[in-house]
This record gives structure tokens, C-alpha cells and sequence, in this order.
């Protein structure tokens, strides 16, 4: 067994102007819930063992990161529509230049969308492949 496969991703720290606000917003889109503080933390838990830890950050600005979720096929329409009753629009592009498409990329469906702060999210149902 390599080395690779002993190390796991546990947590990460998500910086957001509300800390709340952001949770609930991902977990609403993701069909998750948010759990209970901890510490400093607001955890929306994923299906694999790992949290996002919504850390508030209000004394300078929040830089936008990407932050990738795959997601079962079954499920992908749900959250697009829950996008779009939220009056967030999607987009099948990183860059975000082709609003309300999804993409086909590697046999499944993706999107991209920003959360309150910023951060650029995508939902996809497969994973892409690597060389």
C-alpha cells in the first residue's frame, strides 16, 4: 500500500463573512445540514467523512477559493433547481461565462456556482479523470 493511501483529507477551514450564512447556503444547495458549532467552527459534514469548517472572517476581505463536490447523478437535478429558486445562477464553466448550461465533462454533469463570499463551488457526478 502506498503512502498516499494511508493520508485523508479530515477538514478544512472555510473562510465567510457569516459563517452561517454560508453554511446554510451550501448545505441548502447540497441537500446537507449544518452541524452544531465547534469552537470557533460551523461544520457542514460530506458524505465522506470530511467537514467544511465555515470559520468567520470579518476583518478583511474573503478570498474567493474553488471548492469541488461529486455528487450522485440521481441528485444533480435537485440541487440545480434548488440554484435556481435561490436566484443563484450556475454555470458549466469555471470562468463563468455560460450561465444556466451544465456541462458533459468526462460522461456526467457539472456546474459551477459562487456561495455568498465568493468562493467558486462546483457539483459534479463524475469525477475527472487524470493522467
Amino acid at each position: 500500500m502506498s503512502d498516499a493511501q494511508h493520508v485523508q483529507l479530515n477538514h478544512t477551514a472555510v473562510y465567510a463573512s457569516d459563517r452561517r450564512r454560508s453554511a446554510e447556503f451550501l448545505a441548502g444547495i447540497l441537500g446537507l445540514e449544518v452541524g452544531a458549532p465547534f469552537g470557533p467552527f460551523l461544520p457542514v459534514d460530506l458524505g465522506n467523512g470530511v467537514t467544511l469548517d465555515y470559520y468567520e472572517k470579518r476583518d478583511e476581505p474573503i478570498q474567493g477559493q474553488h471548492y469541488a463536490f461529486l455528487v450522485p447523478e440521481e441528485r444533480f437535478d435537485a440541487m440545480i433547481t434548488r440554484l435556481e429558486e435561490a436566484g443563484v445562477t450556475y454555470f458549466a464553466d469555471p470562468s463563468h461565462t455560460e450561465p444556466g448550461r451544465v456541462n458533459g465533462l468526462f460522461g456526467g454533469r457539472g456546474a459551477y456556482f459562487d456561495d455568498p463570499d465568493g468562493h467558486n463551488m462546483e457539483i459534479m457526478t463524475r469525477p475527472y479523470v487524470r493522467p
